[in-house]
């Protein structure tokens, strides 16, 4: 009977006659029976196609073809089968189109430092809705490649160092876009960690360390979000394009893992052997051309009529263009693309994304210091705007706006930057495709701080003068010090001390560390706000009060700066990567600009582990973040579940006079015998608790967290022997919960 029922079902499913059919929400049950449906339908209509029909399906025709102005990538549709044009926009942290009205969100770095599950949901759904509202099928987001080097321009676009925390995120931002019918892409695949020679460069990894760290992060996003389409990097790995890796793209990912999406090429310079692309795995070319002759940059491209005639001639087979094809349309319809293709036109709610825009950018904002002054007794924030009368605040652009991150990870959802580019022919290496000038939202932080306490004197000082700020700065009660760090695609940092004038001369006029020392050397309160898309290195720290990193914060940037500074919300972001106390005490002591090939020599002590491991105290450790109310941790206990895996339980108490919220983490420290470093991430929980609330917070680690790669067996295995477990505020939490458990 229930066979019968199933097969009704599927019948009826692939006539069209239940709408509840694409449903991808639901239990096991029904996302079982879409699965079913969506390959039946697919199977259905790759059967009906011709060959130049499948080619057509598998490649773009040039970049920014799209009749939707801004888009990435565009395979025109097929009408006769049904099959709608197909457009792609950049959406790391917004639909990244000009003018288009979308919103700009934080950047995801400060999303991995909210460490909310629930929040990354809704930021991946505001993105889908107001793709979907443009017209565009995919958002072109979800970076999870891993900050082995904090350097890398391209790190305020991807979720920090650890595989777990950014593999979590990515899967929830993913369900959230993929729900409003849009596909979602999470990309590098994989070993994508610096921008230097970015397109020739050659990761260097033994088999665990890529397994463990690297693919782990994709791993986690991909079984736990599904997302519809995987992109595959420009770098080498291990001496194979990524876009023509078989390893990568389909032993690990679609065999091993499951993948059921497309592969899709990252754009100009991923591929340059169709032949070994296409039977790599590689399931889709972008931003390709209409005849393969030109594409981007005057380039060939390779998945038209070069594929076309692989096919022909045997050595691409018939068989993996369908498998290419069929991946393709069973995920339009699994996304419910197919029957509700996008529309451009629609109306995007800019309240509700400002708003959710400026919950973003306060929950991800870290406070990493917050000391007394001299002669006070609590921390220099949060300001009290009915006691403080006089502010100075000093540079960073801050009566403008706030900074964003350059390439197609920012956003260039506004017209005019309010800032000029002190250098403003100035390109960024090495093809001058994109600007070296900063962006900057229309969220002017001084503004907003105004705003805040209409009866107190507050001055601007640009910056450029740091003798006259700080001297207005010594008649101030509070100094607040805006320090910028514009990090982009296409380059990578030479270091990450603040940028002055001779490391930054496009964008910075001053030496910002000269600034903050000068001014805070004549206000004992003196508050420094880091706009940054990675870690700093702060050889001033020792004489500020307090240090708040804002990230890159979106359009709602400088409105949600100041509900931070004054207490309005109440910071409970934790760092998602290790900040350094020098450029030095990194695992790769420089980027090579000559060396092409890029040796991963630390294995698995990258980021919090690379410092656990080399007994090296960082400046800030991974997962800290300073609250203005206190928690305390007791009562752990740890056992065992019915299937084995650890059940970690313990009491969380705000013992402060503030309502908050504290991000309990769980370490892990595995056996000596299997030969790891110190300790790694296995658990979270975000909770919020009102002043004396208490909570007890039962957390199951499933095994696999655990696990060590067996490059001998070729699989995950978790070695039987003692483990500890740690529970705490960081990873460097003194005063952490420890228990033993034995497997």
């Amino acid at each position: 009977m229930q066979r019968r029922y199933f097969s009704l079902l599927i019948a009826a499913c692939a006539a069209g006659l239940l709408a509840a059919c694409g449903d991808g929400g639901g239990n096991a049950a029904s996302a079982f029976s879409a699965d079913a449906v969506a390959n039946r339908r697919a199977q259905s209509l790759l059967a009906q196609m011709t060959l130049d029909e499948k080619i057509q399906m598998v490649h773009g025709v040039g970049m920014y073809t799209s009749p939707i102005a801004g888009g990435a990538g565009f395979i025109p549709g097929i009408e006769r089968l049904g099959i709608p044009d197909f457009s792609t926009a950049d959406a790391s942290s917004g639909v990244n189109v000009v003018n288009a009205g979308a919103t700009a969100m934080p950047a995801p770095l400060a999303l991995a430092a909210s460490w909310d599950g629930d929040l990354a949901r809704q930021y991946g759904a505001l993105i889908g809705t107001e793709l979907r509202a443009l017209g565009f099928a995919e958002g072109l987001g979800a970076g999870v490649n891993l900050a082995r080097e904090p350097r890398n321009g391209r790190t305020f676009e991807y979720m920090g160092e650890d595989p777990l925390l950014a593999g979590t995120l990515s899967a929830q931002r993913t369900i959230g876009t993929q729900q409003q019918k849009v596909i979602s892409t999470i990309k590098h695949l994989a070993l994508n960690n610096q921008e230097t020679n970015r397109f020739t460069s050659n990761s260097i990894v033994d088999e665990r360390t890529m397994r463990e760290l690297y693919l782990r992060a994709f791993e986690v996003g991909v079984k736990d979000g599904q997302p519809g389409n995987v992109m595959c990097a420009y770098n080498l790995v291990n001496g194979i394009k990524a876009c023509e890796n078989p390893y990568l793209m389909t032993t690990v990912l679609k065999n091993e893992w499951g993948f059921k999406g497309v592969v899709q090429s990252d754009w100009i310079f991923a591929v340059t052997d169709t032949v070994r692309a296409a039977n790599a795995g590689l399931d889709e070319e972008q931003p390709g051309s209409s005849d393969d002759a030109v594409g981007a940059l005057g380039l060939p491209t390779y998945f038209n009529q070069r594929l076309k005639a692989a096919i022909q001639n045997g050595s691409v087979p018939m068989a993996r263009l369908d498998d290419m094809v069929f991946r393709r349309l069973r995920t339009l319809y699994r996304i419910g693309i197919m029957d509700a293709p996008p529309r451009s036109g629609g109306t995007i709610d800019g309240a509700s994304g400002n708003a959710l825009a400026r919950q973003v950018a306060a929950q991800g904002m870290v406070l990493l210091k917050n000391d007394a002054p001299a002669g006070a007794s609590v921390g220099a924030l949060p300001l009290d705007a009915a006691a403080v009368k006089s502010v100075v605040v000093i540079g960073g652009h801050a009566d403008a706006g706030v900074l964003t991150g350059g390439g197609s990870g920012g956003s260039l959802t506004q017209v005019g930057n309010p800032v000029p580019c002190a250098q403003p022919s100035a390109k960024l290496p090495p093809e001058n495709l994109m600007s070296a000038c900063a962006a900057y939202f229309k969220s002017a932080p001084l503004a907003a701080i105004r705003a805040k306490m209409p009866n107190a004197s507050v001055t601007y000082f640009d910056g450029n003068d740091a003798a006259a700020a700080a001297n207005a700065a010594q008649n101030a009660d509070v100094a607040l010090i805006f320090a910028t760090q514009f990090t982009s695609e296409h380059m990578d940092l030479p270091s990450l001390s603040l940028p002055g004038v001779a490391s930054d001369p496009a964008n910075q006029t001053y030496d910002q560390n000269a600034l903050i020392s000068a001014v805070a050397a004549r206000n004992k309160r003196t508050v420094v706000v880091l706009e940054n898309g990675t870690a700093v290195t702060m050889p001033w720290l020792a004489g500020v009060s307090a240090v708040l990193a804002a990230w890159y914060p979106g359009i709602q940037g400088g409105a949600a700066i100041a509900d931070v500074l004054f207490g309005d919300v109440n910071p409970s972001g934790k760092l998602p990567l290790s900040f350094p106390v020098s450029d030095s005490d990194l695992p790769q002591k420089q980027i090579s600009a000559t060396d092409l090939n890029v040796t991963y020599s630390e294995g698995l002590k990258m980021g919090y582990r690379w410092y656990d491991a080399m007994q090296i105290a960082p400046l800030f450790a991974f997962g800290h973040g300073l609250s203005y109310t206190t928690f305390a941790y007791s009562n752990l206990q740890i056992a065992n579940d019915a299937g084995g895996n650890p059940t970690v339980s313990f009491t969380l108490k705000n013992t402060g006079a503030r309502a908050g919220a504290e991000v309990a983490q769980i370490y892990a420290q595995l056996p000596l015998s299997a030969g790891e470093p110190p300790q790694r991430l296995v658990g979270w929980q975000k909770v919020q608790l009102a002043p004396g609330e208490s909570k007890q917070l039962t957390l199951v680690i499933d095994n696999e967290r655990l696990a060590i790669w067996d490059v001998v067996g070729k699989k995950w295995q978790v070695r039987s022997g003692d483990y500890t477990l740690y529970v705490g505020t960081s990873s460097r939490d003194g005063n952490a919960l420890k228990g033993g458990l034995k497997l």
